[in-house]
């Protein structure tokens, strides 16, 4: 585990636009127990593409017309609880971090792994991310 004051300037970037920390099992419980609207779980993490291409690209996506309705996150190798219960929503998706989680109504509709993540531009990870929210977001999930 890397130290707290390390860890704190990664948290407190997606915190300062609107992300919900989720540091416990319970708190991923919590959260993922509203279905209602859109939901937004990004997995972060202290490696280079979370820092470069994952947490700019989620800040630039968020300025699109079309987006989630609430957001939050768990942080792989700190919370270990936490990051445990948010990857059992997508459980049959390989664990990775970073990667990011699109729910509506309660339903996963969009995943972005780490390998889509990295070797990419924070550009393209926003662009996936703002097609996401436009083509998944758009109507409720029948």
């Amino acid at each position: 585990m890397y130290s707290p004051l390390l860890v704190q300037p990664m948290r407190d970037e997606l915190v300062s636009i609107g992300f919900q920390e989720l540091r416990t099992a319970e708190d991923v419980e919590a959260f993922m127990a509203d279905k209602s609207g859109s939901a937004l779980l990004m997995v972060n993490s202290v490696c280079g593409c979370a820092a470069g291409q994952a947490r700019p690209g989620v800040r630039a996506a968020l300025e699109a017309d079309v987006k989630p309705d609430r957001l939050a996150t768990v942080f792989a190798g700190q919370d270990v609880e936490a990051a445990a219960k948010a990857r059992s929503y997508f459980a049959d998706i390989p664990p990775s971090s970073p990667s990011i989680a699109l729910f509506n109504q309660g339903e996963l509709v969009y995943f972005l792994p780490r390998h889509r993540i990295e070797n990419r531009s924070a550009d393209e990870v926003a662009a996936d991310l703002t097609q996401a929210f436009a083509r998944d977001l758009a109507a409720p999930v029948s």
